[in-house]
């Protein structure tokens, strides 16, 4: 089973950190279940280091908040995300989902993957888990889960 970064954060989102339950296992007891489900001992060490520096990501980047700035991709970006994802973010960014900083903090997301692409699924996940991290992003976050899980969503407003 060749796993990455990337599927031990989806599986943790999914079973644990996206979860209602009262009862939220500490780092340990998640290690021990990531053990358990097979997940790699480097993969799940890198995966919550990946939570570690999203959680510290600054999404306070007023000098971001320009409407008419137009967001160029380097090209290791370019080469990570292919043109349908870069399509995506700028769909939710245009339609009030991703402020440019949270998109920013997205792209710093994936970029931070030792992946060589991410798919437009993947990055709907990473934007979903930055969004969870994200205070006042409930709406945001809701609207794009029921994109990626139920009918096709609401608008926002």
């Amino acid at each position: 089973m060749k796993e990455n970064v990337l599927d031990v954060l989806m599986y943790l989102f999914e079973n644990y950190i996206d979860d209602d339950t009262e009862l939220e296992p500490d780092r340990e007891q998640l290690h021990n279940l990531l053990l358990d489900a097979g997940f790699p001992v480097a993969e799940i060490n890198k995966a919550f280091d990946w939570l570690e520096n999203l959680a510290s990501q600054d999404t306070s980047l007023k000098t971001l908040h320009t409407d008419s700035a137009l967001r160029l991709y380097t090209e290791p970006e370019m080469n990570r995300m292919d043109a349908t994802s870069r399509g995506f973010l700028l769909f939710l960014e245009q339609n009030g989902v991703l402020s440019p900083s949270t998109r920013e903090v997205v792209i710093n997301r994936v970029m931070d993957l030792d992946t060589e692409e991410i798919g437009l699924d993947e990055l709907k996940w990473i934007t979903l888990m930055v969004l969870f991290n994200q205070p006042g992003q409930e709406a945001a976050y809701t609207w794009l889960e029921s994109l990626m899980f139920e009918n096709p969503p609401e608008y926002l407003h």
